[in-house]
């Protein structure tokens, strides 16, 4: 019974550490997608800090990345639409996990 124990534990360990490894990664991804609206809208500096952080917390609102898009469009006014929100969530998502993993 101890190796199953053992096994259940390590099952259980995995699973604690890529539920803390995909949070980071998509903090870290609404992150880097808030710097890339702020430059849009001119942003830079502790503004640009202060709108990415501002879309971090967007992200509270409800489940999923919806409300990160959501957040974004309408910050944007017309500068970007929700497919290229979402397209570029996506290509900060990987950003982040790449970054992730290079850290260790």
């Amino acid at each position: 019974m101890k190796s199953f124990e053992d096994r259940e534990n390590a099952f259980e360990a995995k699973f604690a550490h890529d539920s803390e490894m995909q949070f980071r990664a998509e903090s870290r991804a609404n992150r880097l997608l808030g710097l890339w609206a702020a430059d849009l809208l001119g942003k830079s500096g502790p503004d640009a800090d202060a709108f990415a952080a501002g879309v971090m917390r967007a992200d509270l609102k409800e489940a999923g990345h919806e409300d990160v898009v959501g957040h974004v469009v309408a910050e944007l006014a017309g500068k970007a639409d929700a497919a290229t929100v979402r397209a570029k969530r996506v290509e900060c998502l990987s950003k982040a996990k790449a970054e992730l993993a290079s850290e260790g």
